[in-house]
């Protein structure tokens, strides 16, 4: 169905549009926007001007000025307001997920009373109009199913060779009280060599059981061909992924690891160690990089023995990459990649500071994710796979002849 609107121009702006004015066509717009949005007003409370209807819903209750910068000059417009607080669908619109989220974050904290008069001014700046909680509740409806079914999308079809995990930080209320949460996280590269946003989990903390909770839901969903794992050394995770995982190599993330080392050095010494740990995780092979750290520790092993004895007990986990061909070692060595995706989230999580709620942390957290996945679908290849499969064709030809012999 066509919906047609009658515009009506003043005399003024018809004479400077006959006249050729520069004028005449930001005027004409002008006219044209106000009219459009008081149509918008009339179909969003289904009734015009003195109409009395059963299905009225809301007053008109005057308009609001908004300044539009436009290529044909910054125009006055006349915003219509509603008295019940109707929040005016088709400007939500304009926003991208992850800005729907955010807003709808903000309106939250307003319609719970946690927020600060900042926020409120902000949160009417974004949307044009005040608004009520049953206007909010009615929007988490349209965007959640979205995020929702995002995130419990099928995984099957493929293998995943290669995946990372790391965790965020985040803080929810519950019952009154500020609590904090683990937002868990799984990147992976398919089979193609390009990356997906696995999943993520909203867990109590970074323990065990939520790990294994998450790891159990990814491979129910479909999660299969897991090669290699790479994460951070946190005790909790690393009992989830032997357990859930076995068989998979585990790559302890070298940069945590090279902090953890020269977190036991004295200060004196890391900016001689540090360098020296990097031609350790860059080495050529595995039997080269423990030379190389077995030269470490001798020449530390006095001056820095808490230092060398870290490296010692970590140091086979953080060189797990090197088996792989050297074109993959590069991105697969650090969780570096996923917090990045991480400082995404946290852009947006900062203006929040405290979701009112899981359901919401959820959904914006949810809505970075799924615009980053898709940049990623749509973008180039991470890895070109054909060496990868080459190797494991030999390694697997290579075990077999073993067995055979």
């Amino acid at each position: 169905m066509v919906t047609r609107i009658n515009l009506t121009l003043s005399e003024d702006t018809l004479h400077h549009l006959i006249s050729g004015d520069d004028q005449g066509i930001a005027m004409l717009l002008k006219e044209a926007l106000n009219q459009i949005l008081e149509h918008q007003r009339t179909e969003q409370i289904e009734a015009a001007h003195y109409e009395r209807t059963e299905s009225r819903r809301g007053l008109r209750n005057g308009y609001k000025p908004r300044r539009l910068n436009t290529r044909v000059g910054t125009l006055n417009l006349r915003i219509p307001q509603v008295r019940d607080g109707v929040f005016s669908t088709e400007l939500f619109k304009r926003y991208q997920r992850s800005e729907q989220a955010l807003v709808l974050a903000l309106m939250e904290m307003v319609v719970n009373g946690v927020s600060t008069r900042k926020v409120s001014k902000i949160t009417e700046e974004l949307c044009g109009t005040e608004f009520s909680a049953s206007t909010v509740s009615g929007l988490c409806k349209q965007l959640d199913p979205i995020v929702n079914g995002w995130k419990s999308r099928p995984l099957g079809g493929q293998a995943f060779p290669f995946v990372l995990v790391d965790a965020l930080i985040i803080k929810i209320r519950e019952n009154g009280r500020v609590r904090p949460h683990s937002a868990l996280l799984a990147v992976g590269i398919n089979a193609d060599g390009r990356r997906e946003i696995l999943g993520f989990q909203i867990g109590d903390s970074e323990s065990e059981v939520s790990w294994k909770e998450f790891f159990t839901t990814l491979k129910n969903r479909g999660l299969s061909g897991v090669d290699l794992l790479v994460s951070d050394d946190h005790r909790g995770l690393v009992n989830a992924i032997q357990a859930c995982f076995q068989g998979v190599t585990w790559q302890r993330c070298q940069t945590h690891f090279t902090k953890n080392i020269l977190d036991k050095c004295p200060k004196s010494l890391q900016p001689e160690l540090k360098p020296k740990l990097r031609t350790v995780f860059e080495a050529s092979d595995t039997n080269t990089a423990r030379l190389l750290a077995r030269g470490i520790q001798e020449q530390y092993a006095d001056k820095a023995s808490r230092a060398v004895e870290t490296l010692d007990q970590g140091l086979e986990d953080a060189i797990a990459v090197l088996a792989l061909p050297e074109y993959y070692r590069r991105r697969l060595r650090t969780t570096n990649s996923v917090e990045r995706l991480n400082q995404e989230v946290r852009r947006r999580e900062k203006v929040i500071r405290i979701f009112t709620n899981t359901e919401s942390a959820i959904r914006l957290i949810g809505a970075v994710l799924m615009e980053r996945h898709e940049e990623w679908s749509e973008g180039r290849s991470y890895f070109d796979m054909v060496e990868y499969w080459e190797w494991k064709l030999e390694r697997k030809l290579a075990a077999k002849k073993k067995n055979l012999a």
